[in-house]
């Protein structure tokens, strides 16, 4: 085997450098992908239900609210002109179905001779603005909905096609900037699908490109830092590079698109395959300055490092893939493209680096003036801890864990939207807007399912809807409430002068049938999407402010409880629905998966654990120094007020794979010293000042790869950095403080 590996280096190279020119294509040709339903709870009896209602009557999230801002407020003659001008030109982009704005929309009124229509606003007649602003803002048809309450912008409201993919929103927003362009209003806001799917992926984009390049740059500084010799940054970089490529290239080619995790993969390449390369490097190194030859060197290290990384490629995997438990597809594909990258790293890590490494001159990799010496000097002063202050470091450890249980109680799945948007971008700020000013974004749906023979359009029926309409507005966070009512509500209001007091549910059923008669004989006015073509179901949509899903959730079970102790179940029954609801269930299954992924990760990397040392002592001793990360991290999260959410998930994978593989590298070495020298003690020592160092110089690389992630504009990459970083010291140093102790308590001399 040592024979066919040394004679076949050069083709290795020449085969590695095809496989990167040519995956490196497949790279180019990587798609992004963008959508609020691959965050839906795959399997969920909301969604199945959520996909039914959406049958009788559209979603609620195919539109684009574009708020136009004028400092003289939006009364002003010249501006209301323009703003009338975009409104209808904005019928013309793209992909949209239709538009609205209060220079569009028109009151019923009743005269002598029938129904006619007066403007909301008119536009050739600005002596009569003022009275124009006081009824739309007495009117809650229109205030918070198309005019802010103090009259600084005007809303034009678009409905754009059903489901918009990533390409129709770009074309859209594109279309929409260049129109707005064209305009020359003091300032603008756009709040919608179309607009969150274009610019989170411009920003993801942005942000793999810089991410990718900070990593390299960070590679250099940290491998020029350790090894002194730029020949050993080249060989670090040029693998790296080729993992990475080869990884990019292989998920174009098969296909698989990038979505809003993408950004981690340039750090996670950097990280698995920096680890891989630093563990080969330092054992080279020291088998050199041993003063082997290259050639038994090179095999020495292959032999040794080589099985122990193969062991922590794949528990690293494992940890990757137990993400495939989660029922949101973002995650998933995180997961198993994750798992796909830490093996292709160590395929390249352990071929091509090698077979370069054992071509150049050893001269290259020699030098007194590397920082190893620290490194060694570290080492024995870590050992030398271990013996003198064992009791310490114990007691140490017990106090820092009951501290880490009390912290793990303060988590919470309280998830916000702006959570996860880029700080200070452009639709934070658009989306900042629309909470101050219009009443929120996320949308709250309810469904009314009629009973028996009670149909939709009934008053007895309608009598039961206006109760929870009047309920939902009494608690003053549910706004832009829309019902089947509103156009009895507005009849109401047209047959009483159209005073905003007017403007309520009829208090007789023969004045309800009297306006159901009209009603009827109109064109429709918005009906088809609150009420079912059968009358069976009816629609109530609202929105409430970003106050978090678990506020959200708690405030939604109330409503349920008061539907329940206060509608008549024999004629309605109501349930909660929408984009809003599913996206906020993501918490009760992230914490679910995560459970149930972790512990089937544990059942797998114990068997693995179980073959590598066939020692039931050995297999205990490599699991504790693996929890206590894991319960850092979560503490972590309590202790910081971090929301435990979609994104944050995947930080326990990285945190499980990572731990688990310093600590097979720790033992694998230990339990080769032992079998060597046969002395417990020597082994320990031999372990510390080999694979301790290298798990050490590791953990550096790893600490600030992750760090770079600080100055990520996403709020939700800035929490995986910090998170993880920190976490990877506690890692280290389980690995080096606790591992010896036990290993002297349970392993027999």
């Amino acid at each position: 085997m040592k024979d066919l590996f040394l004679a076949n280096r050069k083709p290795i190279l020449l085969v590695f450098s095809v496989l990167m020119i040519g995956f490196g294509y497949f790279a180019t040709q990587l798609k992004f992908s963008f959508s609020f339903e691959q965050f839906f709870p795959q399997g969920d009896d909301d969604l199945a239900f959520f996909e039914d209602f959406i049958k009788d009557f559209e979603t609620d999230d195919n539109f684009l609210l574009i708020a136009i801002e004028n400092q003289d407020g939006v009364f002003d003659s010249s501006f209301l002109q323009d703003f009338h001008s975009f409104s209808l030109d904005c019928r013309g982009l793209p992909h949209v179905v239709k538009s609205q704005s209060l220079t569009q929309l028109k009151y019923p009124l009743k005269t002598p001779f029938g129904l006619t229509t007066i403007p909301v606003i008119h536009l050739d007649e600005p002596n009569k603005f003022d009275q124009d602003k006081r009824m739309i803002l007495d009117d809650e048809r229109f205030k918070d909905v198309f005019l802010n309450s103090d009259a600084s912008s005007a809303i034009v409201s678009i409905k754009n096609i059903e489901n918009i993919g990533l390409e129709e929103s770009q074309e859209l927003v594109s279309a929409l900037k260049q129109l707005l362009m064209a305009y020359n209003f003091d300032d603008h806001h756009i709040l919608g699908r179309a607009y969150f799917s274009n610019e989170l992926v411009e920003a993801q984009l942005w942000e793999i490109i810089l991410s990718t390049l900070v990593s390299g740059i960070l590679l250099i500084i940290v491998m020029f830092w350790i090894y002194r010799k730029p020949m050993t940054v080249l060989v670090s970089l040029v693998s790296i590079t080729m993992a990475m490529t080869i990884f990019m290239g292989l998920l174009g080619l098969l296909g698989r698109e990038l979505n809003v995790m993408s950004a981690l993969y340039p750090v996670l390449m950097l990280i698995v395959g920096t680890s891989d390369v630093i563990h080969i490097m330092t054992k080279y190194i020291d088998e050199l300055k041993k003063g082997l030859p290259q050639k038994d060197a090179i095999w020495i290290t292959i032999k040794e490092i080589g099985l122990a990384t193969l062991l922590t490629s794949l528990t690293t995997a494992i940890g990757f893939m137990t993400l495939l438990s989660s029922r949101i597809v973002p995650i998933r594909d995180f997961g198993l493209n994750a798992a796909i990258g830490v093996i292709i790293a160590y395929i390249v890590v352990v071929l091509f680096t090698t077979a370069w490494l054992s071509l150049l001159p050893k001269e290259r990799f020699l030098r007194e003036g590397s920082t190893l010496g620290f490194w060694d000097n570290l080492m024995n002063k870590s050992y030398q801890l271990t013996l003198s202050r064992k009791k310490v470091l114990l007691l140490s450890g017990l106090l820092i864990t009951i501290l880490c249980a009390w912290g793990t109680t303060m988590i919470t799945t309280n998830y916000k939207i702006t959570s996860n948007l880029p700080k200070k971008g452009k639709v934070t700020e658009d989306f900042l807007y629309f909470e101050k000013n219009y009443g929120g974004f996320r949308p709250m749906e309810f469904a009314v399912q009629t009973k028996g023979d009670w149909k939709a359009d009934d008053y007895e029926v309608q009598l039961e809807i206006e109760k929870l309409e009047n309920n939902l507005r009494e608690r003053g966070v549910f706004h832009s409430i829309v019902s089947v009512n509103m156009m009895q509500k507005s009849l109401e209001r047209m047959n009483g002068g159209n005073r905003s007091l007017n403007y309520k549910f009829p208090d007789s059923k023969t004045r309800f049938k009297k306006n159901q008669r009209l009603i009827n004989k109109l064109p429709d006015m918005g009906n088809s999407i609150l009420m079912s073509p059968d009358k069976q179901k009816a629609r109530m949509s609202s929105r409430v402010l970003d106050i978090g899903a678990d506020n959200i959730t708690a405030l939604g079970k109330e409503v349920d409880q008061w539907v329940l102790n206060n509608l008549d179940a024999t004629k309605v029954s109501v349930r909660r629905t929408g984009t809003g609801i599913l996206v906020d269930k993501n918490a009760k299954y992230v914490r679910e998966s995560l459970v149930q992924g972790l512990g089937l990760a544990l059942i797998i990397i114990s068997i693995l654990m179980g073959f590598l040392f066939k020692n039931t002592r050995m297999l205990v001793i490599s699991l504790i120094p693996n929890l206590f990360p894991l319960l850092f991290a979560a503490a972590l999260l309590g202790f910081l007020g971090i929301e435990l959410e979609a994104g944050i998930a995947i930080v326990f994978a990285i945190i499980f794979g990572i731990a688990v593989d310093d600590t097979i590298h720790f033992l694998s070495k230990f339990k080769l010293a032992k079998d060597k020298h046969q002395d417990v003690e020597k082994a320990i020592y031999i372990t510390f000042l080999e694979t301790g160092k290298a798990i050490c110089l590791t953990t550096v690389v790893l600490f600030f790869g992750f760090l770079i992630m600080l100055f990520s504009n996403n709020p939700a990459s800035v929490n995986v950095g910090l998170l993880i970083s920190i976490t990877l010291i506690s890692a280290v140093i389980c690995d080096l403080f606790l591992l010896p102790i036990l290993i002297r308590r349970f392993i027999k001399y």
